[in-house]
């Protein structure tokens, strides 16, 4: 058993990370060449996808995902945040108008996420109901990247996690939107990043220095940690 083996022995082996695509590209593969010059017995296998992957059936080691099913073989430790916020270039806004109630939505453009079961609806709370308010769809997409460049061109209103977004907001190129009542992909508001691995892996050491570099350099700085 590898468990066992590995037992207080160095890092080494191939090390297999699953992380949801936008992460992926944005926060782990960065941080994922420091750990090699760290790790240098680790060889890294790395695969980005929005899909749901199991643990123990895609021989998996580490995995980062937007939510989690409850196992109780398995461990998942949050990250950060994954709430989504409405964002919109000044182009857009001055083209557009800047909406501020949900409804005014059927007049705009929107660029929207696709996830494995589909696109994300936008929704609110209206009296007293969940309601459907999205706006005219400009585009569609599985790449926040992509989707994120056609909102600071002003072909739309976005709908992405607020770490995706930290940098075009900070350059001036996107402004965040503000809703009332407010505006949501979900109608789970505590929205997260979590890290997910098998319990009895944890002590293999390459899972185990890989899991606690992971956490401590998000937690450290979860908007920004390649910079």
């Amino acid at each position: 058993d590898e468990s066992v083996r590995s037992y207080q022995s160095k890092p080494m082996g191939r090390l297999r990370i699953s992380s949801t695509v936008g992460f992926g590209e944005r926060i782990l593969l960065p941080l994922l060449e420091e750990f090699s010059q760290l790790y240098p017995d680790v060889s890294l296998d790395v695969s980005l996808s929005d899909e749901l992957s199991t643990l123990g059936r895609d021989e998996v080691d580490i995995a980062i995902r937007g939510g989690y099913a409850p196992n109780e073989r398995v461990l998942a430790i949050r990250l950060m945040s994954n709430q989504f916020i409405p964002v919109a270039s000044p182009d857009y806004l001055a083209r557009m108008g800047t909406p501020v109630h949900p409804r005014e939505l059927v007049d705009h453009k929107g660029l929207y996420f696709r996830t494995p079961t589909g696109p994300i609806p936008w929704i609110c709370e209206l009296d007293g109901q969940w309601q459907e308010v999205s706006a005219q769809v400009a585009a569609v997409s599985n790449s926040g990247k992509w989707l994120a460049e056609k909102a600071v061109k002003g072909q739309g209103i976005l709908m992405s996690p607020r770490w995706s977004l930290a940098h075009y907001m900070e350059r001036g190129e996107l402004q965040e939107l503000f809703f009332d009542p407010l505006l949501q992909v979900t109608q789970n508001t505590d929205l997260a990043i979590y890290l997910l691995y098998q319990k009895q892996r944890y002590l293999v050491p390459k899972v185990k220095v890989a899991v606690d570099f992971i956490v401590a350099r998000v937690k450290a700085n979860p908007l920004d940690v390649t910079a």
